[in-house]
Parts: C-alpha cells; structure tokens; sequence
C-alpha cells in the first residue's frame, strides 16, 4: 500500500510537465487549462494570477507589489513565453565567443605571419594572406593558392585545421543557431503582419514552430550570402558569371578545388568574413533540415499514438499504483512512454529521486523534507 501510495504521488507529479508537453505539441493551452487543476503544486500559481488580475490599477500604472508578482510568475512558470525567452538568453553569452574567435584567429595569424615565408602560392599582402590562410584552414576550404612549403608550416596546419573543426562545430555553430533565435520574433512579425501579435502570441508562435522558422531563416540567410558571394566575385574579381557561383559553391560545400578563389587585397579581406559565415550557415542550414524533419516525424508519431484506440492491455499497462483505474496522469505517462519522450527506467529513476527525498515517508514532499534533504 506504501509503494502504491508512493507511485500516485508520483503520477501526480508529472501531470504539470505532462500537460506542458502536450499545450505545445497541440499548439494551444487547452490541455494544459484542463490538467493543471488537478496538480496541487500550481493552485498557488493560479490564484496569484488571478489575484494579479484583480488588484491590477485601472489608470495602467501598476503598482510595485503588482510588478514583483508579476515577475515571480513569469520566473516560476515555465510554459510562460516571457520566461522562454529569458531562458534562451539566458544559456547563452555570445561576447565570450566573439573573444574566443579573435584569440583564435589572432594566434593563428601570428604563427602564420612569422613563418609566411614558408608557405608558397598567390600573395597579396603578408599580414592579410595570414589571417586569410587561418579561415580557410579553418573552415576546411582548402584552395590552394596558398599551401605550407616547410616541415613547421605543415604541422602548424595540421594542429590549426583540427582546433578550428572543434571551434566551428562546437561553439561557432552555437553562436549561429543563438542569431538565428535571436531573429525568429522579427520573421514572424513578418510573416503576421497583417495581425497585430503581442509579445505573449509572438512567443507562443516562435515556441510552436521553433524549427520551421529557425530553417526558413538559416536558408533566407544562406541565399543572402551565395548572392552577395557571386556579386563581388564577378564585379571584384573579375570572373565570368558562372565561375563566380562555381567558385561559391565550392567554398561554402568547403570543396575548395582551387582553380577559382580570392587572389586580390580587397577579394581575401572580404573572404575573411563571407567564407566564416557563408560555412557556418550552410551547417546550420542541414541541421535545421534535419531538425525540421525529426520534429515532423515526431508529430506523426505523437497523432498516430493520441488516436489509437486503447485496449485492455492497455489499461493495465498504463495503471501504475494497480487500483484499476486509471488518472489523467497515468494516462498521460503511458503516452508519453509509447511516444518515446520517457522511458520505464526514467521513471524509476525519477521514483528513486522521490524516495530520498521524501524523509518521512509519507508519499509527498514538504518544506521539512527539503531541509532535512539540504542539511544532511
């Protein structure tokens, strides 16, 4: 009976982060409003917000307690849109980067400055061809006209090349993916512009279809800087139309044949800067490709597991604390388990977590439970 008791508190528990999977999933708040009742823990939650409504002022000034109020919801309630922002901006500092990338690239072109004698092809000017060196080597672009000639310059290369794989791909793509969010609420004003969306539907939109939008900007992005690459290859460079959107597409698939690249001043300073976005973009590029789809599949999945219809197997499956009936949060757990979002060993372990918590074994969890946790 103990452990029967145990399991439905438990069940209970995850009714709030069961709803919320499901409010997004669905794309509204309609099985979050009718689940959230039943969860003990967000009753406080839903009368401060009510609360909140009640003593707002009627000029539109609210007051100080109202504005502290306001902000606690907004902290304690995940599934708030100003709080998914804050979180977003939150796990990630982008001047950390910035530094990393100029300390990167610095130590790259000091090396390569001290040894440019040592490396043969087409020069322009010794410090710029450095710098110039380091991005292609870099983003594994590769041309050619610029190749180590000396023992050192080639172990230099070949240490840069693989520190600048793990830059790009690690932190650079992080970077990349956090402009990108950055500018989701910009293309669904855009794409809305005809309805007037507050911040807290301009949100919730984003929140919905966080992968479509992230792909459709990562391809707007990319077509931008094949254009911008082609036109000033064919205007600065000097190649025909075609060799210019060959030597594009080459650069940014990091084939880099060598035939076609930057060969003037002005041509290797703007290399520096399209070849690490135009690269980067285009990795983002498939990887929103690849995260459109997973999210489509999981659509699929999710919609084929919400209409199927339940059999008795099911209903024993499903029934936890085995009393033969089955909650809105069993209920909810077995989903999730047939959509694959959780797994038994998940909830064991989470079960687990729950015993060592709870001191006193009573099947819930108190404040006296929590410091005893904190001080022992």
């Amino acid at each position: 009976m103990e452990n029967s008791g145990r399991s439905s508190t438990f069940s209970g528990g995850l009714l709030t982060y069961a709803a919320s999977y499901f409010s997004k999933l669905m794309g509204s708040d309609e099985a979050l409003q009718s689940l959230l009742p039943e969860s003990r823990g967000d009753h406080s939650l839903l009368n401060e917000k009510t609360d909140l409504q009640r003593r707002r002022p009627r000029r539109g000034c609210a007051s100080e307690t109202d504005i502290n109020l306001q902000q606690k919801i907004i902290v304690e309630n995940p599934l708030h849109p100003q709080s998914i922002l804050a979180k977003s901006e939150a796990e990630f500092h982008f001047k950390p980067v910035f530094l990393c990338l100029v300390a990167y690239l610095g130590a790259g072109t000091l090396c390569f400055f001290l040894t440019s004698h040592q490396i043969k092809g087409i020069k322009t000017n010794r410090f710029l061809d450095a710098i110039y060196f380091c991005v292609v080597t870099m983003t594994t672009v590769g041309y050619g006209d610029l190749v180590p000639d000396s023992s050192l310059a080639k172990l230099l290369a070949c240490i840069y090349v693989f520190t600048g794989m793990a830059l790009v791909g690690l932190i650079l793509s992080k970077a990349a993916d956090y402009i990108v969010e950055k500018q989701e609420i910009l293309l669904v004003r855009a794409i809305n512009k005809g309805g007037k969306l507050g911040l807290v539907e301009l949100s919730k939109e984003v929140e919905n279809h966080k992968a479509q939008y992230k792909f459709m900007l990562a391809a707007a992005t990319f077509l931008a800087l094949m254009i911008i690459g082609t036109t000033f290859l064919y205007f600065v460079e000097n190649l025909d139309f075609v060799d210019a959107f060959y030597c594009v597409c080459a650069t940014v698939t990091t084939l880099g044949y060598g035939d076609e690249s930057f060969s003037t001043t002005i041509g290797r300073t703007f290399a520096v800067f399209w070849i690490l976005s135009s690269t980067i973009c285009l990795a983002q590029f498939f990887a929103y490709l690849a995260e459109l789809y997973a999210e489509g599949r999981q659509k699929l999945l999710a919609k084929m597991v919400l209409t199927r219809k339940l059999s008795a197997s099911d209903l024993e499956a499903a029934d936890l604390d085995g009393d033969k009936i089955i909650s809105a949060a069993e209920f909810i757990v077995y989903k999730l388990k047939e959509m694959g979002r959780i797994s038994q060993e998940d909830i064991s372990d989470m079960m687990e977590s729950f015993r060592k918590l709870d001191q006193d074994k009573s099947g819930t969890l108190t404040e006296a439970d929590l410091q005893y946790s904190e001080s022992s």
